[in-house]
């Protein structure tokens, strides 16, 4: 495995791991528990690493957190849509704009999430959600993250000592 490689898959396993010890400040909102702080990591995740390794690392806190109980299913198409809207979003933009690509999340989440979450998702677990209530409930949660980690992104190319020697470009 090379030295990129190793070093994405341990930033991502730590943000997967931020993921699951903050899961206890989500809030429940109808059939759902939203969590700002992943939306925040999704920003994180998506602008360092990329949108694959992101949305592997919120599939993984996804998991860990309804196996552990501080999430629903529908942490699944509430966190891996906007994990890959930013990581493309910020692929896209030139080096010193690549931090905009968090701005993204909530796009990505309060669209394709809240609809396969009111479309399929919902009805298969028996709980009729409108799609108007889950984009409003995806964007209180989302919306805040966002912002949330384009923050810490522009501490990040401040040059805070946070993750400092890591080479992408901020």
């Amino acid at each position: 495995m090379n030295r990129e490689r190793l070093r994405n898959l341990a930033l991502a396993g730590l943000f997967a791991a931020l993921g699951v010890l903050l899961s206890g400040l989500s809030v429940p909102v109808g059939p759902t528990r939203c969590f700002p702080a992943q939306h925040a990591l999704n920003a994180l995740a998506g602008v360092l690493l990329g949108p694959w390794w992101a949305a592997g690392a919120a599939t993984i806190t996804s998991l860990l957190r309804v196996s552990l109980g501080t999430g629903t299913l529908f942490a699944f198409p509430g966190s891996i849509p906007g994990a890959l809207a930013v990581g493309f979003a910020a692929a896209l933009l030139p080096d010193r704009l690549k931090p905009l690509g968090a701005l993204a999340e909530p796009l990505a989440t309060c669209t394709l999430g809240a609809w396969i979450c009111a479309a399929w998702l919902g009805p298969a677990m028996g709980k009729s959600v409108g799609y108007a209530f889950l984009a409003g409930a995806f964007g209180a949660s989302s919306v805040p993250g966002a912002l949330l980690g384009l923050g810490l992104l522009a501490a990040l190319r401040a040059g805070l000592p946070l993750l400092r020697g890591h080479r992408g470009t901020l």
